[in-house]
């Protein structure tokens, strides 16, 4: 430290330092989104904190990322006109306040990246990480392998350091995504450093037996492989993906069979498998509250506020779009649906620009589109790695307005 010491100015190592402070501070961030027992979770507590720090030492919001802001704020401002409806508030502040938060995440890792493309490595490391850790939980306690195991897992299904299963398998698509793209484009030499923790991964997202996380994996590494050999024009390239896309497939497969032996897993596997349970299809299940709520959305412009659905008709919307149209009203609805429309169409405009943040726009895009499709058939608004997914590409979008903004200067 001395020798860098006379090496560096002062204010260059203090620079340093604050550089490594932050980083450390938004990698810690990620890392706790992966452990979700108890709400408040610590990411809710410590993110509230390290988002108010952040904005006390010049948190910048550019002209580029501004449309995600408004839209968000204006989406809460419909959940809280939505609440205006309520005879009984009940928890309701407390929802719209976390609502809000995620809000603020999202425009939080939109603008620290955009400042800072080389957060993106760190950002998705973190993700991996906790995902690997929370992963080895679910998988340890759906097997009993560790005391107290039953805390890791809920009916009966792997559910990691969550509360739900079907949040569990989700989150760890994005880390499962990034993995197999670094298989997929990486040094062969350095195949087991990616297929280890995306084995470990994958083991997770299949034990949580969630339909939704099951095709959102299967959906996004789809898309991830159609848009690599689109970008490529190397034939050996397009080749490699071919080759390792039909052997991963293979080994899923035999992974898939072999874990079937397990009758447990193959009983469960069995139902899960279906594609329409019964609480989905019955008289006032699933698709028939869709029907009803769409209906019901034509007569309430101002929505009939947050988490009422559920009480009167038993259940959740279990859909994004009807939620928006309960919950935060028709201000709410236009505000989600433009913002979503937004994000897909300028994400895809620059999705395969060659860039040093192209691959983790690209693995975030395609998880992203993926959680657009599970949305229709379950609520996404108050998950916290959506808002993550959702900040990552936004800060891309800045990122390649403000490269070419220098590159006309350069011209000019």
């Amino acid at each position: 430290m001395s020798a860098i010491a006379h090496e560096l100015p002062p204010a260059a190592i203090n620079a340093k330092l604050a550089s490594l402070i932050s980083t450390g501070a938004i990698a810690l961030g990620v890392l706790l989104s992966g452990f979700v027992i108890r709400e408040p979770a610590p990411y809710e507590l410590y993110m509230a904190g390290l988002i108010a720090v952040w904005s006390l030492f010049g948190l910048r919001i550019s002209r580029a990322i501004t449309p995600m802001v408004v839209l968000l704020v204006t989406f809460n401002i419909g959940g809280m006109i939505s609440m205006t409806q309520m005879s009984n508030l009940m928890s309701t502040p407390l929802y719209l306040a976390v609502s809000l938060f995620l809000a603020f995440t999202a425009i939080f890792f939109a603008a620290v990246t955009e400042a800072d493309p080389k957060l993106y490595r760190v950002i998705f490391l973190a993700w991996v990480t906790s995902a690997v850790v929370t992963s080895l939980l679910g998988i340890l306690g759906y097997f009993g392998a560790v005391p107290g195991a039953e805390m890791f897992t809920k009916f009966g299904r792997a559910a990691g350091a969550f509360q739900d299963p079907n949040v569990f398998g989700p989150f760890l698509t994005l880390p499962g995504i990034y993995l197999l793209y670094r298989l997929l484009t990486g040094s062969p030499a350095r195949m087991a450093v990616y297929a280890v923790p995306l084995l470990i991964v994958t083991g997770g997202i299949f034990l949580s037996f969630s339909r939704g996380a099951w095709g959102l994996f299967g959906a996004s590494a789809i898309l991830l492989t159609g848009f690599l050999f689109i970008q490529s024009n190397s034939g050996m390239f397009r080749l490699r993906i071919v080759v390792m896309s039909i052997a991963a497939l293979a080994l899923l497969t035999v992974a898939l069979l072999v874990a079937l032996q397990i009758p447990s897993i193959a009983e469960l596997f069995t139902t899960r498998a279906q594609l329409v349970q019964d609480y989905d299809g019955a008289r006032l299940g699933r698709f028939a509250r869709y029907g009803i709520g769409f209906l019901l959305a034509t007569e309430k412009p101002f929505g009939i506020g947050p988490l009422v659905f559920g009480q009167i008709y038993g259940e959740d919307t279990h859909n994004i779009w009807l939620k928006a149209l309960m919950d935060y009203g028709w201000l709410g609805f236009a505000s989600y649906l433009l913002l979503i429309v937004w994000t897909v169409a300028a994400g895809f405009r620059i999705l395969l620009r060659d860039r040093p943040w192209q691959p983790y726009l690209l693995t975030s895009y395609v998880v992203f589109i993926g959680h657009l499709a599970l949305g229709t058939v379950i609520d996404t608004d108050h998950w916290r790695h959506f808002y993550l997914l959702l900040g990552m590409i936004w800060g891309a979008i800045g990122l390649e307005a403000r490269h070419q903004m220098t590159h006309v200067r350069h011209v000019n």
